[in-house]
């Protein structure tokens, strides 16, 4: 089991604590975090508490949020499920960025941010990490949910859209990353995976 513990506070020159700093994305999140057998990923932004068979895989101090050293790339190796529960996929699939990162989408570009980091030992240095973000100037607005759409259509989302019965779909990983990378190889990517504000 995967849980994301993102955290944006690092982006916004507060220290973050490997330890210590919370998730930011609910107390299921925040439950699996402080699991006695969790496995926490280094990002101070982005980081994941594992836990399982697999968790050691997710052992990594990753420079990039979403990039080839992520526990994203992970998931994927290890051809995981996604599971949302109840949420559109504007509001939870973060996974489109690291397909996005991967194929060095023209609409985003790499950026740095550098803090006071604090890791297992406690020992505290500043610390720089990555991110690939969307191009404000340019207008660019994350919008995915007619990519959501898409994935339906294709029969690649198992479950329950969201608002109906448990509200819990799947995706694999893997079959993910592939319809997503041909949208954008295709050229498609404007009104599925992004738009622009005027």
């Amino acid at each position: 089991m995967l849980f994301p513990l993102f955290n944006f506070d690092f982006t916004k020159g507060i220290p973050f604590d490997i330890r210590n700093t919370p998730s930011q994305m609910g107390v299921l999140t925040e439950s699996a975090r402080t699991h006695p057998n969790a496995v926490r990923s280094g990002h101070p932004i982005y980081s994941f508490a594992a836990i399982g068979a697999n968790a050691h895989k997710f052992n990594v101090n990753n420079f990039s949020g979403y990039g080839p050293d992520s526990p994203f790339h992970v998931l994927r190796e290890l051809n995981g499920k996604i599971g949302v529960l109840d949420l559109p996929d504007q509001h939870s699939m973060t996974f489109y960025h690291h397909v996005e990162e991967m194929n060095d989408v023209p609409y985003r570009f790499h950026k740095t941010f550098t803090g006071q980091y604090t890791d297992f030992d406690g020992t505290t240095t500043e610390q720089e990490y990555g991110l690939f973000v969307r191009n404000l100037e340019k207008g660019v607005q994350t919008d995915v949910n007619a990519m959501g759409e898409l994935l339906w259509d294709k029969g690649l989302y198992r479950g329950d859209r969201p608002g109906t019965d448990a509200g819990l779909r799947t995706i694999s990983a893997r079959e993910m990353y592939e319809a997503v990378s041909n949208v954008i190889t295709s050229g498609d990517a404007l009104g599925l995976l992004y738009s622009i504000e005027a």
